[in-house]
C-alpha cells in the first residue's frame, strides 16, 4: 500500500510540472495567504513579483524537488513567457511591460513529491501624478545637515536579482525631473545603490528618483523608486571610540582594577547612543560598587570646540583581580543607529619586577669589576708571575731563539760618574745572587763575561744582540756630563784602578773609535764610556726598532731636577714605561746595606737577606719585566727570522 501511494504521489507531480491539472483551486495546497508586502508599479514599467515559498521556514529545499507555477487570480489560468509582457523564472514573475490590467492578485504555488503550497502577491499599478516626475509613493529618507550624507535607491532587491541572472544594468539618478550628473553640484553615485551628497544644505531637501534600465528576455525595461528626502539640521554621526586603545594592559594580581570606556558622538542635539561593557561576550550591566566587577554609570558632557558632539563615558573597575580576570578580552562598546563601532583590550598579569634583583646583580658587578682591577693594579705582578709558574706551556721556549743570554746588565765602569763600591756590589753579588742562581738566569756583565781583548764597541754590539733584555742600572749622577779621569782599557774590558801608559795610549785610540760611533744622533758621545755606548745601543734598539725591551733599574731615588738633567731618550722611556726601584726596599741610610752579602748574613747560616729573596717586591718586578721561560716549542720559522 505504502508503494502505491509514493507512486501515486510522484504521478501527481509530474502531471502538475507538465500543466494537465485542470486548476489550482482542485488541489489541496497549504495556504500561506496574501503577502504582506506588496508590489506598486505604474504602466510602462518593469514590475518583479517573488514568492516566499521556496525557504527553508516551509520545506528543506535542499532536499525535496520542488516546482514553482504561477497563476492569474482572476483568470485562474497559469502564467507563461509572453515575449514583450511577461517572464517567469522560477520563484519570481516578471511584468515587462505593465499596464492598469496587470493591477490584483497573483497565485504562486509551489509543488513537491508529497504536496504543495501556495500564496498571493498583490501587484499595485497606479497612474503618475499629472505634473510631477517620480512614482505617485515616495520612500521617505533623512539626511544630515552640515555632514556628508546617502541616499539609498530602494530597488536593490531588482538589482540583486538580475546579478543572479549575470545580467547587465545601468541606474540613473534625477533630482524632481532633471538628471543628476555623476560628479556635479556635490553629488556623486556610490556603489551599492546609494547617491553621495557633500555637506548636506537645506536646498538638497528634494524628491529624488532612482531608474534602473536593463534587457530581460529581449525586452528592454526600466523600474523607478522615488525618495522625499528631508534635510535634518539635528544629526548623530558614527561614534568614535576613543578608550580603551586597544592592545595589552598588565596590571598585577589582587590590586584594584580601573578602565575608562570613552566614546565622543559627532552630533548636534541629543543623540541616541548608549555604551556598554563585555567582559568576553557578556555584558555588564552591574553598577553597584559592592559587586567585585561592576561599570559606573553613563556620565555624558558636551563641547562644541573643536568638534561639536557629545563626550559619553563608562568606567569599568574590578575591586580584586583574580587568575580568570587575565588572558581574556574587554570590550567597550558604543550602540548606534549609525554603527556598532567597538574597542577592546586583554588583561595580562604583570611582569616580575626585575628592577631590584638586576640592580643587585648590575651592582655587584660593578664593585667585583673594581675590585677586580684594584686587585690587579696592585698584585699585577704576583698574578702575572703566578700564572707564567702555572701555565708555562702558553709561553714559548726561549732556548733555540740564538739568544746567549736573558739580559745584558749595563751599569757605570769605575772610574765614572755614577761609580760606587755599593754599584759594583749589586752589579757583581746581588744580581747574580738572585736572578742567575735563585732565579735561573743569565745575565751578561762587562766586568766578569767579556771576551779579552775584543773592542768594546764590538763587545757591546755583539753582547747586547745576544741578549734578549737590557738592564740600565743608573744613579743620579749616573748621566752626569763630567769629564772623565781615567781611561778605560780597549784590549780588556775588565775595570783596573792601575792602567800604565800602554794601556792608556790604546784606550785613548779606542776612545777615538768610539766617540765616531754613534747610536742616538741628538746626543754627544762622552769619552771612554762603555755605559754611553751601551745607553746609546739600547735606546736605539729600543726606540727607533722596538727590537729590544730595556728594563731601568733606578737605584736611588731621582729628584725631578736630577731627572732634568737625565738623556731626552732615558727620560721618555723612563715615562713610558717607569722604572723599577731598588731603592724603594731600602729605608735611611741603610738602604745600600743589602747589596751583599754583609758579616751577619754569614753568622745567620749564610742565608740571604729580605731585599735578596725573590719574593720580594722589587725581584718580583724583576722577573716581571725579564723573558718568560716558557715550555712551548718554537715553530722553526720563528727561529729562522730570530737568526736573521
Amino acid at each position: 500500500m505504502g508503494r502505491w501511494s509514493t507512486l501515486g504521489g510522484s504521478l501527481l507531480f509530474f502531471l502538475g510540472l507538465s500543466g494537465t491539472c485542470t486548476g489550482f483551486e482542485q488541489e489541496n495546497c497549504t495556504n500561506y495567504r496574501l503577502q504582506f508586502d506588496r508590489v506598486y508599479s505604474v504602466p510602462g514599467e518593469v514590475a518583479m513579483l517573488n514568492t516566499t515559498l521556496a525557504s527553508y521556514d516551509v520545506f528543506n529545499i535542499s532536499a525535496v524537488p520542488y516546482n514553482i507555477t504561477w497563476y492569474d487570480s482572476k483568470t485562474r489560468q497559469e502564467i507563461s513567457n509572453e515575449t514583450g509582457r511577461t517572464a517567469v523564472r522560477g520563484e519570481t514573475l516578471w511584468f515587462l511591460n505593465t499596464t492598469l490590467d496587470d493591477d490584483g492578485e497573483y497565485v504562486s504555488v509551489l509543488r513537491t513529491p508529497s504536496g504543495c503550497y501556495r500564496q498571493n502577491t498583490r501587484l499595485i499599478v497606479e497612474l503618475p501624478v499629472p505634473g510631477e516626475c517620480g512614482r505617485p509613493r515616495k520612500a521617505g529618507q533623512t539626511i544630515t545637515k552640515g555632514v556628508t550624507d546617502y541616499l539609498g535607491c530602494p530597488l536593490k532587491e531588482y538589482i540583486s536579482k538580475l546579478n543572479s541572472y549575470k545580467t547587465t544594468y545601468s541606474l540613473m539618478w534625477y533630482k524632481g525631473c532633471v538628471l543628476i550628473v555623476d560628479g556635479n553640484d556635490s553629488y556623486s553615485y556610490e556603489d551599492n545603490a546609494k547617491l553621495k551628497i557633500d555637506k548636506v544644505e537645506t536646498k538638497n531637501q528634494q524628491s529624488y528618483t532612482c531608474t534602473l534600465t536593463f534587457t530581460l528576455d529581449g525586452t528592454v525595461g526600466s523600474v523607478s523608486e522615488s525618495i522625499e528626502a528631508w534635510v535634518n539640521a539635528k544629526y548623530s554621526l558614527t561614534p568614535q571610540v576613543r578608550q580603551p586603545a586597544g592592545g595589552i594592559i598588565k596590571a598585577a594580581i589582587g590590586s584594584t582594577f580601573s578602565q575608562l570606556c570613552q566614546v565622543f558622538v559627532p552630533c548636534v542635539g541629543k543623540p541616541s547612543v548608549d555604551v556598554f561593557w563585555l567582559i568576553q561576550s557578556d555584558f555588564i550591566m552591574e553598577t553597584n560598587p559592592s559587586e567585585r566587577v561592576y561599570t559606573s554609570e553613563k556620565l555624558t558632557r558636551s563641547e562644541t570646540v573643536p568638534v561639536e558632539g557629545v563626550w559619553m563615558e563608562r568606567v569599568l573597575t574590578i575591586s580584586k583581580l583574580q587568575e580568570k580576570d587575565y588572558n581574556i578580552n574587554y570590550t567597550c562598546y558604543a550602540f548606534s543607529a549609525r554603527g556598532n563601532p567597538l574597542s577592546y583590550f586583554t588583561l595580562l598579569p604583570t611582569d616580575p619586577d626585575l628592577r631590584l634583583p638586576i640592580g643587585m646583580i648590575l651592582g655587584n658587578v660593578a664593585v667585583l669589576f673594581i675590585v677586580s682591577v684594584i686587585l690587579y693594579y696592585l698584585f699585577k705582578v704576583d698574578i702575572v708571575l703566578c700564572f707564567r709558574r702555572t701555565f708555562p706551556v702558553f709561553y714559548t721556549n726561549t732556548d733555540s731563539d740564538g739568544k746567549l743570554y736573558d739580559a745584558y746588565v749595563a751599569y757605570s765602569q769605575p772610574n765614572t760618574e755614577g761609580f760606587s763600591n755599593e754599584v759594583e756590589a749589586f752589579v757583581f753579588h746581588t744580581l747574580p745572587e738572585v736572578l742567575e742562581k735563585a732565579c735561573g738566569y743569565k745575565l751578561f756583565l762587562a766586568g766578569r763575561d767579556c771576551v779579552p781583548g775584543m773592542a768594546i764597541v764590538d763587545s757591546v754590539e755583539e753582547n747586547i744582540q745576544a741578549s734578549r733584555r737590557l738592564l740600565l742600572l743608573y744613579t743620579a749622577s749616573t748621566f752626569m756630563r763630567k769629564r772623565l779621569t781615567s781611561g778605560i782599557s780597549s784590549n780588556n774590558n775588565n775595570i783596573t784602578k792601575s792602567r800604565d801608559s800602554t794601556e792608556n795610549s790604546e784606550s785613548k785610540k779606542e776612545s777615538d773609535r768610539s766617540s765616531n760611533t754613534s747610536f742616538d744622533g741628538g746626543e754627544e758621545n762622552y769619552p771612554d764610556s762603555r755605559q754611553q755606548l751601551e745607553r746609546l745601543a739600547a735606546m736605539h734598539r729600543s726606540l727607533l726598532e722596538g727590537s729590544l725591551k730595556v728594563i731601568l733599574v733606578e737605584l736611588e731615588e731621582i729628584t725631578p731636577a736630577q731627572l732634568a738633567l737625565f738623556p731626552e731618550s732615558v727620560r721618555h722611556l723612563r715615562k713610558k714605561q717607569g722604572a723599577v726601584c731598588w731603592w724603594k726596599n731600602q729605608s735611611g741610610a741603610g738602604r745600600w746595606r743589602t747589596c751583599m752579602r754583609t758579616k751577619e748574613d754569614e753568622e745567620k747560616g749564610g742565608q740571604l737577606s729580605q731585599t735578596l729573596s725573590p719574593s720580594s717586591s722589587f725581584w718580583k718586578e724583576m722577573r716581571y719585566h725579564m723573558p718568560v721561560k716558557g715550555k712551548r716549542a718554537m715553530r722553526p720559522e720563528e727561529a729562522t727570522l730570530l737568526n736573521v
